[in-house]
């Protein structure tokens, strides 16, 4: 059955002899490209007597999810319109509302005779019980349920109709890609933002860790001499130094270094890449916070916990919003 609604003209609607190009929002561009998993975008097409009001949106998900909402006749179309999302969306939940109006002809509706007459024939019998002397009107029982059929859309219409489903499905996808490329750049300030927050922090992580073992061996020397004074003894200069030594394979913290710097280099990498790679970005910065987790760990000094915060803070924003890139 068609789904009536007012059809919308003007700056959306196109001729018949329009053709709207098909395109790659995806690929299509040798720039950086982020894109929201969240979004939106409709058309509406007026051609002839046929209208049609398509609309997308789409959700975080895990993996790629099509819902097709349509009117009776018109749901046998789905498998036809998942390979044209799919060319725009790889990853998300998405939600295709088609909405067909054609103007009605006297074809396409029917009397139920058989329900028109037991409609009438139980109102006189109830008339008669009640001892009602109205007598029962046809143009009352032609608004009871049942009384008129709508007919079904059948498959000819339906592949006439195709043609400018498509079409609107495409404008629709199209904004969809716009408006999700544009969150994109939002998102891509963002994370480059919170990629410089890192880098300064981590900056400073490298300055301080060779202190560490200085610091270290100052304290133990110190610490020694002075219980040694009150007991009036001397100690092996050795022992302290082995003991350095000890603590310093302890603490050494240059491979996790390395290591997180060659993270965030693939991190921008991957960012500047003419595609969305949100699962790589996820992946990355998994990776990013537990070397964060170990140098905090290993470290052993105060200055490079409270940097060690900051990048956990910094990664965890990046983390929330790479939940939301394709």
């Amino acid at each position: 059955m068609f789904e009536f609604s007012n059809p919308k003209e003007g700056a959306n609607a196109v001729s018949p002899n329009v053709s709207v190009p098909s395109r790659d929002p995806i690929l299509g561009s040798a720039k950086a490209l982020l894109l929201s998993m969240t979004g939106h975008g409709e058309s509406h097409i007026q051609q002839d007597e046929v209208s049609v009001g398509l609309e997308v949106r789409t959700l975080n998900s895990r993996y790629f999810k099509l819902t097709v909402r349509a009117g009776e006749g018109y749901t046998i179309l789905e498998p036809r319109i998942e390979p044209i999302v799919r060319r725009y969306v790889r990853r998300g939940t998405v939600q295709v509302t088609v909405k067909v109006v054609e103007r009605a002809s006297a074809e396409d509706y029917r009397l139920n005779v058989d329900i028109l007459a037991s409609y009438r024939q139980q109102l006189e019998e109830l008339f008669d019980q009640l001892h009602v002397p109205d007598a029962v009107h046809l143009d009352s029982l032609l608004m009871l349920p049942g009384v008129v059929d709508p007919g079904e859309v059948d498959s000819r219409r339906t592949e006439q109709a195709w043609p400018l489903i498509q079409q609107a499905l495409e404008q629709a996808l199209n904004n969809l890609a716009q408006m999700r490329a544009e969150e994109g750049r939002t998102m891509q300030k963002d994370l480059d933002h919170q990629r410089e927050t890192v880098l300064a922090e981590l900056a400073q992580i490298e300055v301080q860790a060779p202190r560490v073992v200085e610091a270290y061996r100052d304290r133990l020397a110190d610490r020694l001499q002075k219980l040694l004074a009150e007991h009036d003894a001397k100690f092996d200069s050795a022992d302290i130094i082995r003991e350095v030594g000890m603590f310093a394979e302890r603490s050494d913290i240059s491979e996790e270094l390395v290591r997180l710097r060659s993270h965030i280099d693939q991190f921008q990498s991957i960012v500047a890449l003419p595609e969305s790679s949100g699962r790589k970005l996820d992946f990355l910065t998994q990776e990013m916070f537990r070397e964060t987790n170990t140098i905090g760990a290993k470290a052993n000094d105060a200055q490079i916990a409270r940097h060690v915060v900051e990048i956990k803070a910094a990664i965890e924003r990046m983390r929330e919003m790479i939940q939301n890139i394709e």
